[in-house]
């Protein structure tokens, strides 16, 4: 035991000893040592680079891009852009994207110029603030924007000038810094830019019930379809920042091909916002920024609080804490989602990435604190000729600053070289209108119609593409009535058909894997006999039809049939034998009369008469 008391007490000295050498180091080392483990552990949390751009001697990050190996927007446009193929450095005391979008936010460097106001109505009776600044504008230095309405007469209608719609984010307006960074380089490029409020922002009312969401295109659709009507020999171009944008991709990708722009970009998109919606509550860092953006929401429901409280949850709308929380008690209710996640779903633009028609730049940072790379389409991006994305390696969320001063944004130039570029291109793309489609040949596809359909009563109607022509239209409904009125009186053709008819009963299910090839072939053929005597008849009683030519149907119908065998060269060998096994029955039958006969006049009795 006495051993154990003297190691108990060794051990206790030793302890005595290291305190007592502790309490010798001075106060001064061990905050020291406080801020460099504080320090390490901010530059973590808070993703500084400023060393990894020091140790790259400032060169900054070159910007990744992502593109189909055959684009010509990537070969012939953005294989030209300078600044896409060059490097990305951040300004160096802001070498964080946290530092980048706290400083836009707060304080932004933004330019002073002032904005043209005019208002534009929407037919739902909603009130949208268009905010205009010219090429001839920028020279301007009042800080206060110009609330006067105009009718925005500095433009003419003729003016060959591009103009660039601008798309703010979620909360923002013309108002904003980086939307003053963009308009401002726009104009200062000699184009004129046409800023496109969010119903409820920009200080105007809401003068109806409908507010816009993530997934609203129906603003922008109306806003671009007006300034297409206006100025119809400016190219447009518009331009969409971080909800902005997704509204923007999604608006590309419903309507396709009839979109009038000859050029778009999507910067800071979120893409998919249930992916969007994990991310930003994740880590503590994103979760200040959820509730940073929360409290913007609830500021602009309060502004509108008479509509949101009859409309939405308003006691919900209070208590918010989260995006979420928000567009549970309000966005849901007024734009009628079943789910905050069915919400998020049907407006992600992600989806609709594969059917963008207009050459598009999209640009994200893969820093961005706000909206993920998580959600980046990568694939759907390489897969579309029309699209070039760039990702730089830093950035923040709508940031990019560059310099030392932090006086301009990266994107900003970055977009104004790609539209230049795209503007001088032969890659612009051009709004296909109804003129346009009634023009196609019928050889370019037999989806474009118009193409015949005959139904089981040997009706014949023209079917297919809203676009086909009128006039075809209604020499078909002219023929129809003549038709219906000789119908009864074919009785033996009638037979005839049912006969046959019975006859195919039996052999239609030995073709039934072909049948969607050759359906269509073997009813324009087995209505043509009908469809012939009728347009004669057609002939004989033009007066009734009022001009109608029967023999310009007729030819009509014989390309479309001539198309369809062009179409279907496999279902013609199919038609072929089924029309041989559909007529043996009549054919065999007189081939076996006839036979009978022939074999009478040979046979050794005929003979011995003779």
């Amino acid at each position: 035991m006495d051993w154990l008391i003297s190691l108990d007490e060794s051990s206790l000295n030793a302890y005595k000893q290291l305190f007592n050498a502790l309490f010798l180091i001075p106060i001064s080392h061990y905050l020291l040592a406080f801020s460099v483990i504080w320090a390490a552990y901010l530059y973590n949390f808070l993703e500084i680079h400023f060393f990894q751009d020091l140790f790259s001697g400032f060169r900054g990050a070159p910007v990744s891009l992502t593109s189909h190996p055959s684009s010509p927007i990537y070969n012939d446009v953005v294989s030209k852009c300078r600044i896409l193929h060059g490097r990305y450095l951040a300004t160096p005391w802001l070498s964080s994207p946290h530092f980048q979008t706290a400083f836009l936010n707060f304080f932004g460097n933004p330019p002073v110029f002032s904005y043209n106001r005019q208002l534009f109505h929407a037919s739902d009776g909603g009130t949208i603030a268009l905010d205009w600044l010219t090429s001839s504008d920028v020279p301007r230095s009042t800080f206060e924007m110009n609330n006067a309405i105009s009718t925005n007469d500095a433009i003419s209608k003729d003016d060959t000038t591009p103009v660039v719609v601008v798309i703010p984010g979620l909360t923002s307006d013309s108002a904003s810094a980086y939307i003053k960074h963009l308009a401002f380089g726009m104009a200062k490029h000699g184009w004129n830019v046409v800023v496109s409020n969010h119903r409820g922002l920009g200080g105007v009312s809401i003068t109806s019930d409908c507010f816009y969401n993530a997934g609203w295109t129906e603003d922008v659709r109306v806003v671009i379809d007006y300034l297409h009507h206006q100025f119809p020999k400016a190219p447009l171009y518009a331009i969409g920042t971080s909800i902005g944008a997704n509204i923007l991709v999604k608006y590309l990708g419903e309507d396709r091909e009839k979109v009038p722009l000859a050029g778009a970009v999507a910067i800071c998109s979120p893409w998919d916002l249930l992916i969007g919606d994990r991310f930003i509550c994740r880590r503590l860092v994103q979760k200040l920024y959820d509730r940073a953006l929360t409290i913007g929401l609830q500021g602009y429901a309060k502004l509108h609080e008479p509509r949101y409280s009859r409309l939405a949850n308003w006691e919900g709308i209070k208590k918010s804490r989260s995006i979420r929380d928000f567009d549970n008690f309000a966005t849901c209710l007024v734009g009628k989602f079943e789910t905050v996640d069915t919400y998020y779903r049907r407006c992600s633009s992600s989806s609709y990435v594969q059917n963008v028609s207009v050459p598009l730049l999209c640009i994200s940072a893969l820093d961005d604190p706000v909206c993920t790379r998580e959600a980046i389409p990568w694939d759907e991006c390489r897969a579309n000729k029309n699209i070039v994305l760039a990702t730089p390696q830093h950035g923040g969320h709508l940031a990019f600053f560059e310099g030392i001063t932090a006086s301009s944004l990266w994107w900003v130039r970055a977009t104004n070289e790609f539209l230049s570029l795209l503007h001088s291109s032969p890659h612009l793309h051009v709004r296909k209108t109804q003129n346009s489609d009634l023009q196609l040949s019928l050889g370019s596809s037999i989806d474009q119609g118009p193409y015949v359909n005959v139904a089981e009563n040997g009706m014949v109607a023209a079917v297919g593409n809203e676009h086909a022509g009128n006039n075809i239209v209604e020499d078909l409904a002219g023929l129809r009535k003549i038709h219906n009125q000789e119908r009864d009186k074919m009785i033996s053709a009638s037979e005839q058909s049912k006969h046959l008819t019975e006859t195919m009963s039996v052999v239609v299910p030995r073709a039934d894997k072909m049948v969607s090839a050759s359906e269509q072939n073997e009813h324009l053929t087995e209505a043509m006999p009908d469809f012939v005597p009728s347009a004669a008849q057609v002939s004989g009683q033009s007066s009734n039809l009022q001009g109608v030519n029967s023999f310009d149907v007729i030819a009509h119908v014989k390309r479309c049939l001539n198309h369809l065998s062009r179409q279907n060269r496999n279902s013609m060998w199919l038609l072929a034998y089924i029309a041989i096994i559909t007529s043996w029955p009549l054919v065999g039958s007189a081939f076996h009369i006839f036979s009978r006969k022939k074999l009478r006049n040979v046979s050794p009795a005929a003979l011995h008469r003779r």
